[in-house]
């Protein structure tokens, strides 16, 4: 038996919206029309989420689960971790630095016209430097 069917068979008024996908009361509240969604995701995640508002954690715990049993197990029984993420493209790395490169060209022509930085934007030019030293680790370049 799948996790999401274990999950299921604790709930009441469980109905199937699409393919992988369920509405059925929550159990950790007092629920008279089903506001909480289920659905299992093709590599076998499950995603809660109920609209009256209780967490993930609440809604496990109330059908004696725990958050682990959302996520798919390796074939040793160990529960999955987070899949990586995706490196950041060359394009979103070249957008960060124009944008923070920007910021930092029109400080440096209000500075070349006497004009003094803020606070504000003397800190917003830390920021600046800092994104764009990021963005250049990002793309292997630091």
């Amino acid at each position: 038996m799948s996790n999401v069917d274990t999950i299921l068979q604790h709930l009441q008024r469980v109905r199937r919206t699409k393919p992988n996908s369920y509405l059925a009361c929550c159990p950790a509240h007092a629920d008279r029309s089903p506001s909480l969604s289920i659905s299992e995701l093709a590599d076998g995640r499950i995603l809660l989420h109920c609209f009256a508002g209780c967490s993930a954690h609440e809604v496990v715990s109330a059908i004696g689960m725990e958050l682990h049993d959302l996520f798919p197990q390796s074939e040793d029984g160990r529960h999955f971790a987070k899949p990586e993420k995706r490196p950041i493209s060359a394009a979103d790395i070249l957008r960060v630095i124009a944008f923070e490169a920007s910021l930092v060209a029109v400080a440096a022509a209000d500075m070349a016209a006497g004009k003094p930085l803020a606070d504000g934007d003397k800190a917003r030019l830390t920021k600046a430097v800092v994104y764009i030293d990021a963005a250049l680790a990002a793309g292997g370049i630091r």
